[in-house]
């Protein structure tokens, strides 16, 4: 029996062991210009793992290097893990993804769309339809993030200590009770803006399931695929695995030090905040167990954690009209690429190749993290590529598309 993640030549799976030898050359040179200190890219084909190699540093200042194993912030790659963790409750017959959110969030019932002003002073009107569970996956909600700093409402969050995955002292409960009092951006439906939308679905999770959310996650999916070191922090004993995280100066361009590989660490510690758009640590091989199983059609090593037909549906474009991300676009930020693309229910979606302008099967899905952490799926090549490292922001330089040009590059067949 063959089991996911056996390593075998890339030949065997019309891959390039010399082209795909360019790869780990080419990030060296962002490592040694010190642009960041060290990565792990991991290359499956037909469920065997093709290349995996590590370079440089996870953790600068103590000079321990980037291996296998290594612990790394994922953020926002918790948003696919949240999002199929809901749809295993719609398996269940729990809820539909065109139920409004108020009738599981009370709270959601006072929401109101921003009209005019700004952070202190502001006017509202009523929403022209009410949020639905597939406007909280699709990010079509009309929430936002406070980063973007592109509009009042972004301040309000700001206000309100609404920080994403750094959102610190308060439940995903107290969360929504915050939210439900700061208007929308737009009407749900209306546009597509990166948001605290999959925050609410962790919340909904534990709403439905009667489970907090680490707990579900645990259950339902990461003990059953073997994901033992992912989760919401990172326990003592495997803190010598962790990587530290860095930040580029926007003005200086030097990279420092954002967040330590020790007992210091935020994640060092137990989160009150469970943030289901963001708060995750994980490591190579367990996020790409993560992804087998979803080319798979929802099972791993025969334990099935979805239906394939969940998978399907989830990774079809769920945007309105069939519309494009940059059709819907109202937002400051994406993870990827919105060219080409639509949104499913936790993933981007490719639509057109040629608007994409890369050689992505259409079909293919994907998402990354903040800290320029990346993975996406091809089914149609049966390929997984997952590229991780520990640098803010992930628009400091294009890696993403670097990685999937030298990976479809080695392709042979």
């Amino acid at each position: 029996m063959t089991h996911a993640g056996e390593f075998t030549t890339p030949e065997e799976l019309g891959l390039s062991s010399e082209r795909l030898a360019r790869i780990p050359a080419f990030f060296k040179h962002y490592v040694d210009r010190q642009k960041f200190s060290g990565f792990s890219t991991l290359i499956a084909r037909q469920g065997k793992i093709a290349h995996f190699e590590t370079v440089g540093l996870r953790d600068r200042e103590n000079g321990t290097p980037v291996e296998k194993d290594t612990i790394f912030r994922i953020y926002s790659m918790t948003k696919p893990i949240t999002s199929l963790a809901l749809m295993l409750l719609h398996e269940e017959g729990r809820f539909q993804i065109t139920h409004e959110v108020a009738r599981y969030l009370p709270a959601f019932e006072r929401l109101r769309v921003f009209d005019e002003g700004d952070r202190e002073s502001f006017t509202t009107k009523p929403l022209k339809r009410a949020m639905t569970i597939r406007d909280l996956l699709t990010h079509t909600s009309g929430l936002t993030y406070g980063f973007m700093h592109a509009h009042p409402v972004d301040a309000m969050y700001r206000k309100a200590g609404l920080a994403g995955a750094a959102t610190d002292g308060i439940t995903l409960e107290e969360m929504v009770e915050k939210i439900a009092d700061i208007p929308l951006l737009f009407s749900p439906g209306e546009h597509w803006n990166y948001s605290m939308s999959t925050d609410v679905c962790g919340r909904l999770v534990e709403v439905i399931s009667g489970k907090p959310l680490d707990v579900f996650l645990k259950e339902r999916i990461f003990e059953p695929l073997g994901m033992h070191d992912t989760g919401f922090s990172v326990p003592d004993e495997k803190l010598a695995r962790f990587a530290a995280n860095y930040e580029k100066d926007p003005k200086t361009k030097e990279v420092r030090l954002a967040d330590p590989a020790d007992k210091n660490s935020t994640y060092a510690r137990p989160q009150k905040f469970l943030s289901g758009g963001g708060g995750l640590v994980s490591t190579s091989t367990d996020y790409f167990r993560f992804c087998q199983m979803l080319l798979n059609g929802g099972e791993l090593d025969g334990v099935r954690i979805a239906s394939p037909k969940t998978i399907d549906f989830m990774t079809l474009n769920h945007l309105p009209g069939g519309q494009s991300m940059k059709d819907m676009d109202q937002s400051a930020f994406s993870e990827t690429g919105m060219d080409g693309a639509g949104f499913g229910l936790g993933f981007s979606i490719i639509m057109d190749m040629a608007e994409a302008a890369m050689p992505v099967s259409p079909g293919s899905y994907s998402w990354g993290g903040l800290a320029s952490t990346y993975f996406w799926i091809d089914p149609d090549e049966e390929l997984i590529g997952i590229f991780m490292t520990q640098l803010m922001p992930s628009r400091a330089y294009p890696l993403r598309p670097q990685f999937q040009q030298l990976v479809y590059g080695a392709l042979t067949d």
